[in-house]
């Protein structure tokens, strides 16, 4: 039986965890790679049949061609929130035993180029549809481009091209904060005074009502960050009561100030009414408890390949889903108005799947790596020798000078007492045993 630690006690890290060298052979949790693309699905189930915002399918309503999918639908944004719980579980275990320049390199090289693509995809598509007539939903300028490519156009005061894009600036915030945490170095003790610490900030921005502390510390969504983590030293490390506490006021403070995302989800009284909190309170823990046993449960036991190879869509799915799914299937209803709405979102569904397949295929993945060793040289690059000015060949030679000679030099051959004349003395050893530098 394995004796749990007790609250003072640093636990050692479980069999199978992370070590300083990286990721041991056979780490991988296939299920959290499994539910990354739920709540992917999750996210794109509310944008496709979960709301009526006119700008998405014009005349038709999911609500009256389907209320019930509707109904449920209107939840999923909460997949967001659990794509930001699985990140702070993820992002924690891939932290570990890295630098903070390979942290920086691994995240910009992961999460830029399915970006750029995207993009670029989106601009494509509003191009050609302006070259067509055809009203694009996303109007765009140059200006409007260039900030976009920084991946932080809502900071800059410009529209979104890609309309998901807003969480990966609440993950770059929170990147920032694990890349301060690796200048000192990730330890279990660390963590969770990191994580308390953090929570304490995020709970006394909200009371102050500071923008510029909520931008910093991220209090909308620091719980589910927290929790997550919590969730991965708990995989790491075993369970024990200082994780569990610190998972549980974490989730506390989240299901209190999720009231405001629900709040911002109700806001047209055409989407159905008024959403309910307790559901949504009820969805999440739910989506918490799965992650749990994912972590440390019977789910992290998972090894289905498939499941990793879903992991690796999720992410261009993500972008890709409502900017280019949409019009793809708003473009079927104007051609074949007979297929009907339902079908031509599951045509745009496999259809953003497929695409993000070949993304990470001809994209994700070789840029990807293009860019990372890149940016690995670039973040250490060699010192080049100091330019040194070359002897004038042409220049007049005049005679050797002629050195004094030293007392007590021999000219033939074998081993030479030293300059200071002592023979024998220290550094010499009768000429047999090289002196030691330093």
């Amino acid at each position: 039986m394995r004796q749990e630690p007790c609250l003072g006690e640093v636990p050692a890290a479980r069999r199978g965890a992370r070590t300083p060298g990286g990721p041991t052979a056979g780490t991988r949790l296939a299920a959290i790679d499994g539910l990354r693309l739920v709540a992917a699905l999750a996210v794109a189930a509310y944008h496709y049949a979960g709301t009526t915002t006119p700008h998405f399918w014009g005349s038709h309503d999911p609500k009256q061609f389907a209320p019930a999918l509707h109904e449920i639908s209107r939840y999923g944004w909460l997949g967001v929130e659990f794509f930001f719980m699985i990140s702070g579980f993820v992002i924690c275990m891939s932290c570990w035993g890295r630098s903070p320049v390979q942290f920086v390199v691994s995240r910009v090289s992961r999460l830029f180029p399915a970006y750029w693509c995207a993009v670029l995809l989106v601009i494509a598509l509003v191009l050609t549809a302006r070259l067509a007539h055809l009203q694009a939903a996303t109007p765009i300028d140059l200006r409007t481009v260039l900030g976009n490519l920084t991946m932080v156009p809502g900071s800059l005061g410009l529209d979104l091209i890609d309309g998901v894009a807003w969480t990966l600036w609440v993950e770059a915030r929170f990147y920032l904060l694990m890349a301060v945490m690796l200048f000192f170095g990730l330890t279990y003790r660390r963590m969770i005074a990191f994580c308390g610490t953090w929570l304490t900030l995020a709970i006394v921005s909200r009371e102050l009502h500071s923008a510029v502390l909520d931008e910093i510390f991220i209090s909308q969504y620091a719980g589910l960050f927290i929790t997550g983590i919590a969730l991965y030293l708990m995989h790491r490390f075993g369970q024990n009561l200082v994780l569990w506490l610190l998972a549980g006021i974490a989730w506390c403070y989240e299901l209190t100030v999720l009231n405001d995302r629900v709040a911002g989800h109700t806001v047209r009284p055409a989407d159905g009414g008024a959403l309910s909190w307790a559901v949504c309170a009820a969805v999440l823990t739910f989506f918490l408890v799965v992650l749990a046993l994912a972590g440390s449960g019977p789910l992290a036991r998972l090894r289905w390949r498939w499941l990793v190879t879903a992991g690796a869509l999720t992410y261009p799915f993500y972008l890709v889903h409502q900017s280019i799914g949409i019009p793809v299937a708003k473009g079927l209803l104007q051609k074949v108005p007979a297929l009907g709405v339902l079908p031509s979102m599951a045509v745009a569904l496999a259809f953003s799947l497929l695409l993000s397949a070949v993304i990470h295929r001809t994209v994700d993945g070789p840029l990807g790596r293009v860019l990372r060793r890149h940016l690995t040289r670039g973040m250490s690059p060699r010192q080049r020798p100091a330019a040194t000015t070359a002897p004038d060949r042409d220049a007049p030679r005049g005679p050797r000078p002629q050195l004094p000679a030293l007392a007590g030099r021999t000219t033939g051959p074998g081993p030479q007492p030293c300059a200071s004349g002592v023979g024998n003395g220290a550094g010499s050893d009768g000429g047999n045993r090289p002196v030691p530098s330093g």
